[in-house]
C-alpha cells in the first residue's frame, strides 16, 4: 500500500494546484459512503464546499488539507487509495469513488479499488495523528530514539518498525529494504539488535525513504502520482518482491517469508540470525 514516500509525492504534486483554491463541488459514490468513516455525507458537503485550501501537509501516511476555516480535510489512501488531478473532460480514473471540483475548473478525484481508504474534516488533527511516532525523516529519529525503541523487546523488528504508534510512516516494503541495506534479519527480536547494526537501521530507514521519494514512490500495483503517472522505486528494490531471484550482493536467492502476518522478503546470507544471546540495554 502506499507508504511516506507515495504520499509525499502525492502531497509535492498537489500542492502547488490546491492550495489558494476554494471547493465548488463535492461528489461521493454511493457504494462507497464508507470513505467517510462516520461523517455524513451533507456534513462533508457542507465542510468543503465553499472553503479555501490554505495548505497541504503530510503526517506519516496521512494527507491534511488546512482549510480558511480552521478546519482540516484528511485523507488515508489505506491499501489502494488514489488521488488523481484533472479536467472533468477527461475520462473517470479506475474505481472511481469520489472528486472534489475547484473554482478552477479541475477535479481532484479519488480511486480506490479495495474502498478501504478514508476522507475525514476535524478540527484538531491531534485526534487522528497525535499518537503517531516520529518519522524517520525527522529529527527526532536518532540513534538513541532506535535503540531505546528497540531495547528489551521480544516482538520481531519487522514489528516494532511497522508500528506507526512506534515509527510512522514505515510499511512492508521500505522496512523490508532498510533491514537489508542495515544487513539484519526481519524476524531477528527487536531486543536481540546489536547497537552497530541500530545505527546502520537508523541511517538505513532515513535513506530508502528518501531514494524512494526521489523516485516519486514504487508502483507495484495500485499507486499512481497525483498525474496518473507510475513511481520508479519498483524498479530499485533490493529484496521487497525479488523473492526467488539472487541477491545483488551475494549472489544469494532471496527468501520469502511470514512475519507478523506481513509478507517478508530478505537474504539468508546478507541478514544472518544473531549470535548475541543476552538483550541489549539502553
Amino acid at each position: 500500500m502506499p507508504e511516506l514516500p507515495e504520499v509525499e509525492t502525492i502531497r509535492k504534486d498537489l500542492e502547488p494546484l490546491v492550495v489558494g483554491r476554494t471547493v465548488i463541488d463535492v461528489e461521493v459514490d454511493p457504494g462507497t459512503i464508507g470513505l467517510l468513516t462516520d461523517l455524513p455525507l451533507d456534513a462533508l458537503r457542507a465542510g468543503l464546499v465553499g472553503k479555501q485550501f490554505i495548505s497541504l501537509k503530510r503526517r506519516g501516511k496521512y494527507l491534511l488539507f488546512g482549510m480558511n476555516d480552521g478546519h482540516t480535510f484528511v485523507t488515508h489512501l489505506r491499501m489502494t487509495g488514489q488521488l488523481v488531478w484533472q479536467t472533468p473532460s477527461n475520462p473517470k480514473i479506475d474505481y472511481q469513488r469520489g472528486r472534489i471540483t475547484f473554482d478552477s475548473g479541475y477535479e481532484l478525484r479519488w480511486g480506490d479499488l479495495r474502498k478501504f481508504g478514508t476522507w475525514d474534516i476535524v478540527e484538531d488533527t491531534a485526534e487522528l495523528i497525535g499518537k503517531l511516532g516520529p518519522e524517520p525523516l525527522d529529527k527526532a529519529f536518532t540513534v538513541t530514539f532506535l535503540r531505546e525503541l528497540l531495547a528489551g523487546r521480544t516482538a520481531p523488528v519487522k514489528t516494532v518498525l511497522l508500528d506507526q504508534r512506534r515509527v510512522a510512516g514505515l510499511g512492508n516494503i521500505y522496512v523490508d529494504e532498510a533491514l537489508f541495506q542495515a544487513r539484519i534479519r526481519p524476524d531477528t527480536p527487536a531486543g536481540r539488535v546489536s547497537r552497530p547494526a541500530i545505527a546502520r537501521l537508523q541511517v538505513a530507514c532515513r535513506e530508502v525513504l528518501e531514494r524512494a521519494i526521489e523516485n516519486r514512490g514504487a508502483s507495484f500495483s495500485d499507486y499512481v502520482d497525483a498525474q496518473g503517472e507510475q513511481g520508479r522505486q519498483h524498479m530499485y528494490v533490493k529484496v521487497f518482491r525479488r523473492n526467488g531471484k539472487p541477491c545483488y550482493t551475494c549472489g544469494t536467492e532471496i527468501v520469502r517469508s511470514v512475519v507478523g502476518g506481513r509478507g517478508t522478503h530478505y537474504c539468508p546470507r546478507c541478514q544472518r540470525k544473531p549470535r548475541r544471546q543476552s538483550l541489549p540495554t539502553t
